[in-house]
């Protein structure tokens, strides 16, 4: 979720942790980098403004008009593809230096009433990036109340999704829900909320808005794509904005931070070597950016540069993936 990317008609915005992940995938100037999350542009802007070459990708229709300007600005040094970052490495034409990926909804989204993305503004409880299949309304009016529970649990954390699931089941026994204050208000009538505390619809939105859009898979599908797709030297820079997708990027370049403990009365696993170099400690946004912009808090960026060890088979195992509809 970066800073407000902008609109049509609007200067474009800073995205999040800029700088750090223009350092992250330095150097630039000549450089081939792949933006898997393009958005509004923010960071295909300054990437190419840096001298670098973009291939942008982004699931999301809305960001054509983005992407048309800085065609019109970098005609020979931009390229946009419409996909999803999971299959980075299939959608890129050539190898690349560097990929950047930007996970979770962005602020132009959520910005957006219409996409059902915010409790704050009333719109359709909709909540898809691609604008095509299941929407969030569709999970709240048809799961049953354990699968909904889990699944608010599971993908948000939340602690009393138990509660809301049987408030949900009982109110769509009435009429389905369909609008995103209805939801934020049947949550907030249902848990209550304390004074100062975040909105207490803030959790089962993050977990709907994950299982709509398969934010998880696609985190980890991405990530083994930019395994396969990076050599030897190349950087991967991944700005995430809860911990249940930091926990995943963590344990992803630096694998045995998930691996069980070895008992000393079994025979001893044999380490495969590193896929990844320099995968230093989280960065957060500094108190200036937090100033400028209080929805960067929940920014943190990873970054690591590829050995020459080869690309690992996509696993989930270790990773500390939540299931997606598992027992709460």
């Amino acid at each position: 979720m970066s800073e407000p990317r902008g609109s049509e008609g609007q200067a474009p915005h800073v995205p999040v942790l800029l700088a750090e992940v223009l350092d992250a995938l330095a150097p630039l100037a000549g450089a081939r980098i792949l933006d898997g999350t393009f958005g509004a542009g923010g960071y295909s802007r300054a990437l190419l403004e840096a001298g670098a070459s973009v291939v942008a990708l982004d699931r999301d229709p809305s960001v054509m008009p983005h992407a048309e300007r800085l065609s019109a600005d970098f005609p020979s040094r931009f390229k946009f593809v419409p996909g999803t970052f999971s299959s980075l490495d299939e959608l890129s034409d050539g190898p690349v230096d560097g990929v950047v990926l930007d996970i979770g909804v962005s602020s132009m989204q959520l910005d957006q009433a219409q996409r059902g993305f915010s409790f704050m503004q009333e719109g359709p409880l909709d909540m898809r990036m691609s604008s095509a299949g299941e929407s969030a309304a569709d999970l709240v009016n048809t799961l049953d109340e354990a699968e909904l529970a889990n699944l608010l649990f599971a993908f948000g954390e939340e602690r009393k999704s138990r509660r809301i699931a049987s408030a949900v089941v009982a109110a769509r026994a009435t009429a389905p829900i369909s609008t995103t204050t209805q939801l934020a208000r049947l949550i907030e009538k249902t848990i209550g909320r304390k004074p100062g505390d975040a909105h207490p619809a803030t959790r089962s939105f993050q977990a709907l808005r994950i299982a709509v859009n398969g934010e998880f898979e696609q985190l980890v599908e991405g990530l083994f794509a930019s395994e396969r797709l990076l050599a030897q030297g190349g950087r991967l820079a991944v700005v995430t904005f809860h911990s249940l997708e930091d926990r995943i990027v963590k344990r992803f370049f630096d694998p045995e931070k998930g691996a069980p403990t070895q008992s000393r009365h079994l025979p001893q696993v044999v380490q495969e070597a590193p896929r990844w170099a320099r995968a230093g400690k989280a960065l957060k946004a500094s108190p200036a950016e937090l100033a400028r912009n209080p929805r960067s808090r929940s920014a943190t960026l990873r970054a690591g540069q590829r050995t020459a060890a080869p690309a690992r088979t996509l696993s989930y195992a270790g990773l500390g993936v939540p299931l997606s509809r598992g027992a709460a």
